[in-house]
């Protein structure tokens, strides 16, 4: 009996090292840079002592509160717009049939499984195109916030579908049919039965989008203009120059708001703790 069961306990034990050797490759980096950005020494490979002195002068940066300025814009526009759109677009597919919905269906995936900087060079060419055509006809457009705001829409939109969509499959749909039994409008009862039912997934994929927005560097970098540089690309295009106790509390700063919205994110994908019937027992 100990025979049989000592290649199942050292496998486990592998796995746990495996398991935690992955985490400390994931996780020592960023504990590291929060640590740092503590740092009391100008120099970040010498620990000069604790201190907070970094945040207070990140803050007062003008550049970088420009740079702040506008990802909150982008970010908010973007997750507004996707998340109409990827609601509707959840919607379409979820309960509709038509003429090319199997192909829009594994359309919806491309944004999610496609490399960064192939879906920016995408978005430059397409802009690219645009302008051309544009001019031809005499005003002149440019890269810049809008530019970075369709294309944060373009790529935020199937993360919402992809997420509503799932919380659309968890529903039942009798409870639509019984409101339409009792006289109630396709609107009323999307507007009293559905909604309500899937707003933790809508607010989850709008979660999910602000923090893709807040966090995207590629993309951004590729379609941004004059006067419209965004915070993650503020911070990679200062990097060049060096790491400083500045990037560093900029960049816990950007973690601490991208984890909180990522743990909200999932906090409202969970599903709902089923309800034990306990009569008769």
């Amino acid at each position: 009996m100990s025979t049989t069961m000592r290649p199942t306990k050292w496998a486990s034990r592998l796995l746990a090292l495996n398991a935690w050797l992955v985490f400390a490759f994931f996780y020592i980096p960023i504990i590291v840079l929060v640590v740092f950005s503590f740092n009391g020494s100008r120099r970040v490979n010498i620990w000069g002592g604790l201190s907070t002195r970094w945040y207070p002068e990140v803050l007062q940066n003008e550049v970088i509160l420009d740079a702040l300025k506008n990802s909150l814009m982008v970010a908010s526009i973007s997750t507004i717009v996707a998340t109409i759109l990827g609601t509707s677009l959840a919607l379409a597919l979820d309960r509709y049939r038509f003429r090319g919905r199997k192909t829009l269906d594994g359309a919806v995936f491309l944004p999610v499984i496609i490399p960064d900087v192939t879906m920016a060079v995408m978005m430059l060419v397409f802009f690219a195109q645009v302008f051309r055509f544009i001019d031809s006809f005499g005003p002149r457009f440019q890269l810049g916030i809008y530019t970075i705001v369709i294309s944060h829409i373009a790529f935020n939109i199937s993360f919402v579908a992809v997420v509503v969509r799932a919380r659309l499959g968890q529903l039942d749909p009798s409870l639509e049919e019984a409101a339409r039994d009792l006289y109630a409008s396709g609107w009323r009862a999307f507007q009293k039965v559905t909604l309500p039912l899937i707003l933790p997934g809508v607010l989850a994929g709008a979660l999910l989008a602000l923090a893709l927005s807040l966090d995207d560097v590629v993309i951004s970098a590729f379609v941004t203009g004059p006067g419209s540089t965004t915070l993650p690309v503020y911070v990679f295009s200062a990097i060049r120059r060096g790491v400083t106790p500045e990037l560093n509390a900029i960049s816990s700063l950007m973690l601490l708001a991208s984890t909180v919205l990522v743990l909200g994110s999932l906090f409202l994908q969970r599903e709902p703790k089923s309800k034990t019937n306990n009569q008769g027992e």
